[in-house]
């Protein structure tokens, strides 16, 4: 950490709140709380298990978090 306010020490959590509101809190109007936290669940279901990163050679999260399982084995 570099610092308060420092752009690197938050930079991939900007992103990802990025990607949030604009897939899925911008293009929805929820009627409850509990409605808004199961469909932010769902999204990130969906973020984590389903959505191809670029950064990650077009892998998911979890198929990226996975793959070092079987280097380590």
């Amino acid at each position: 950490m570099d610092g308060k306010g420092c752009w690197r020490d938050n930079v991939f959590v900007e992103r990802l709140w990025r990607s949030v509101k604009y897939e899925e809190v911008y293009l929805k109007a929820y009627e409850s709380i509990p409605e808004a936290r199961a469909s932010l669940a769902k999204y990130f279901h969906f973020y984590n298990n389903e959505r191809r990163h670029q950064a990650l050679d077009r892998q998911t999260p979890w198929q990226a978090y996975t793959a070092s399982w079987d280097l380590a084995a």
